[in-house]
């Protein structure tokens, strides 16, 4: 998904989302070089989301035998 950036306000950046509706995020959770007008983009990785699922269940199963 694509995010334009339409503006900063204090801790917060204003986007622009896909539909044309605007939300704002922390200003922490976009990198740092972004600036109005630049298009960031939010992804879903799969890789590290299994990763992380499978080590909670490790750990899970450890702390129960």
């Amino acid at each position: 998904m694509n995010l334009i950036i339409d503006r900063f306000e204090g801790e917060y950046a204003v986007v622009e989302l896909p539909d044309k509706t605007f939300v704002s995020i922390p200003k922490k959770a976009i990198p740092e070089e972004a600036k109005e007008g630049d298009v960031i983009t939010v992804t879903v990785n799969k890789k590290e989301t299994d990763s992380r699922k499978n080590r909670i269940q490790r750990m899970a199963r450890d702390l129960w035998e």
